[in-house]
């Protein structure tokens, strides 16, 4: 993200990094933080996996991962390749030859884990693969399957055995001239890995994937990701992001998304700014946010809406928003439009008439946004 004259308290200078392809999704090189997520279903249920892989495309991934633990899973990944709209990542562990076998299937993208894929002269293998089917890797550390040299060395996982065991693998890559690929170092300790990660970034341009892994249920490791990516990524570290829940794989695109919209790194779809409510609330502000987020989450323009209960903060966040309504009194408030007062809504008509002017902006938006296109063509 460039440099803010104006306000430099929100500028982030993204760490520099090479530029690799994940299938048709740029990586690193100043690229948008592509967010990813991945299936949780029996990868030979095809159809189960292209739903998950079609949902979570549709909420916005970028990139979806799919596990090939056996055979059988990656003759199926050959189907779920041809049938998804996003690159496919084939994750593998244990197994060399299953990331052989997943770059014939079309996989865009090898995920091996150093601590668990073998020799060098797998891993020489693997690279071939990559190479003759056009496969970029990602080199995945995990800080609970390091290798066991490194855990004699260290005593414990810890920031610098993760460092150097990415590293070690990336030296391998490098010693067959192969260098399409991008690198993490997750764990499921918030401090383990952004130590790891910042150490990291300082000892390599390639691009790197970010993710708390295993971070734990929708709400704390929402939480746990929200303190770990997003610190990270106000240092300008991450090139790719991976919000790990166990949960609907959408929800961890949603989150990921929401992450990066904190940050202004990334925007897609309705930005709702709201109020907690309170006793001055002229409207019930928690279910009326809750009807929006279900009635506009087909928006996809980057927009942003206000819903604030009175008018102590109602209007300063309207300033701010393409779409706004403040609470009042007698049971009907203020419409905002592009940060002015525009007219009053009756509360019981107010969310039909909040969708309807949201769509109506998003329609400008997006007819202003192609005019512009053509002119530059």
């Amino acid at each position: 993200m460039s440099h803010n004259p104006v306000r430099p308290w929100r500028s982030i200078d993204r760490r520099p990094s090479r530029r690799i392809m994940v299938g048709s999704v740029p990586v690193g090189g100043g690229a948008p933080i592509s967010v990813q997520t991945m299936t949780n279903t029996l990868t030979t249920d095809v159809a189960g996996t292209v739903a998950q892989v079609l949902a979570a495309a549709e909420a916005g991934a970028d990139i979806v991962r799919v596990s090939t633990p056996d055979e059988e899973s990656t003759r199926a990944l050959r189907d779920i390749v041809r049938e998804s709209p996003v690159p496919i990542v084939a994750d593998i562990h244990f197994h060399y030859r299953r990331a052989i076998e997943a770059a014939e299937a079309g996989a865009a993208c090898l995920r091996i884990n150093p601590g668990n894929i073998g020799s060098a002269e797998r891993v020489r293998e693997v690279v071939k693969a990559a190479r003759d089917h056009g496969c970029s890797m990602r080199i995945g550390v995990n800080a609970g399957s390091l290798e066991r040299h490194l855990l004699e060395r260290y005593g414990e996982p810890c920031p610098e055995a993760m460092v150097q065991s990415g590293l070690d693998h990336i030296k391998m890559l490098q010693d067959e001239d192969f260098h399409e690929f991008k690198i993490s170092v997750k764990a499921s300790d918030v401090f383990l890995a952004a130590a790891a990660y910042q150490q990291l970034a300082d000892v390599t341009d390639a691009p790197i994937h970010l993710g708390i892994t295993e971070a734990g249920g929708l709400m704390s490791g929402t939480v746990k990701s929200a303190i770990g990516l997003g610190n990270l990524l106000w240092m300008g570290i991450g090139d790719t992001i991976r919000v790990s829940l166990s949960a609907d794989p959408v929800e961890e695109v949603k989150v990921g998304f929401e992450i990066l919209k904190a940050l202004g790194l990334r925007h897609r779809g309705v930005n709702i700014i709201s109020c907690p409510s309170c006793a001055r609330q002229g409207f019930d502000v928690i279910k009326t946010v809750e009807a929006l987020e279900k009635r506009l989450s087909h928006i996809k323009t980057p927009m942003s809406l206000s819903i604030i209960g009175c008018v102590v903060n109602g209007p300063g966040e309207a300033l701010m928003t393409d779409v706004g309504f403040t609470g009042g009194g007698a049971g009907h408030g203020m419409v905002y439009l592009a940060g002015k007062q525009s007219h009053r809504m009756d509360n019981d008509r107010m969310i039909d008439h909040i969708v309807e002017q949201v769509e109506a902006k998003a329609a400008e938006i997006e007819s202003a946004r192609a005019m512009s296109a053509q002119a530059a063509e």
